[in-house]
C-alpha cells in the first residue's frame, strides 16, 4: 500500500468518525429535547408505574419514535468506537474500540425496551384484568434493563470510553481544552451511578456531564474532520 493511498484511507476513516459522532451528539440532542417536552422524561421515571405507563399511552407514537432516534444515536457509538480505535494507538485503540462496543450495547438494550416491550406492557396495564402483571413486568424491566444495565453500567461505560477516546484521539487532532472537556463530562457522566442511592444532585451533575458530552462529540467531529492525518514515514 502507498502512503498516498494510506494517507486517503487515514482521512477516510478519520471523515467518517466524525459524521458519525456527529450524528450521535445530534440525536441523542433530538430525543432528549422531545421526550422532555411529550413525555416528561427522564424525571417522568421517578413517578409511579400507573403515571408512567398513562402518559406513555396519552403520547405513544411520539413517545416510542422518540426512544427509537435516541436507540440509534447510542448505537452508533459501536462504529465510532471502531473507527476511532483504528485512529489511536495499538493498546489504547483496542481499548477505545471495545469500550465504544459495550457502551452502545448496554445504552440500546436500556433504551430499547420503551420501543419493543413497553407498548405491549402498556396496552395490557389497560385491562383491569391485567393491569397488575403489567405492573410488575414494567417495574422489573425498569429496574434491570434500565437503572441497572442502560443507565448505571452505561454510564461507567460511556464515561470510560469518552476518557480512551480523549487518551487516544482527542490529544493529537484537538487542543488542550479539547481533552479538559472530554474528562470533564466523563467525570459528570460517572455521578450518574450515584443517582440509585437516591443522590438527587448526582442526577443533575449526569445530565450537565451528557450536555457537555454531546458538545464535546460535536466539537471532536469538527476537528477530526478538519485536521489532515499523516503517514509515518
Amino acid at each position: 500500500m502507498t502512503a498516498q493511498t494510506t494517507l486517503v484511507n487515514a482521512r477516510t476513516t478519520r471523515r467518517l468518525a466524525a459524521v458519525l459522532m456527529a450524528g450521535a451528539a445530534v440525536l441523542a440532542i433530538a430525543g432528549f429535547t422531545a421526550l422532555g417536552s411529550v413525555f416528561d422524561y427522564p424525571q417522568i421515571l421517578k413517578a409511579p408505574t400507573a403515571d408512567i405507563l398513562a402518559r406513555y399511552r396519552a403520547h405513544q407514537g411520539a413517545v416510542t419514535g422518540w426512544f427509537a432516534v435516541l436507540v440509534v444515536g447510542a448505537a452508533l457509538l459501536a462504529p465510532v468506537g471502531v473507527l476511532l480505535g483504528r485512529i489511536g494507538a495499538a493498546r489504547l485503540g483496542r481499548w477505545t474500540a471495545g469500550a465504544g462496543i459495550a457502551a452502545a450495547a448496554v445504552q440500546v438494550a436500556g433504551l430499547s425496551r420503551w420501543v419493543l416491550f413497553v407498548p405491549g406492557i402498556s396496552a395490557d396495564a389497560a385491562d383491569p384484568a391485567r393491569t397488575a402483571g403489567a405492573f410488575r413486568t414494567f417495574e422489573r424491566l425498569h429496574t434491570w434493563l434500565g437503572e441497572i444495565v442502560g443507565e448505571t453500567i452505561g454510564y461507567a461505560l460511556t464515561a470510560a470510553f469518552t476518557v480512551l477516546v480523549v487518551r487516544a484521539v482527542t490529544r493529537a487532532v484537538a487542543p488542550r481544552w479539547m481533552s479538559y472537556l472530554g474528562y470533564l463530562s466523563a467525570a459528570l457522566i460517572a455521578t450518574g451511578v450515584l443517582i440509585p442511592l437516591g443522590l438527587a444532585a448526582a442526577g443533575l451533575s449526569n445530565f450537565a456531564g451528557y450536555v457537555a458530552w454531546c458538545l464535546w462529540l460535536i466539537a471532536m467531529s469538527v476537528f477530526l474532520w478538519r485536521t489532515p492525518p499523516t503517514v509515518q514515514p
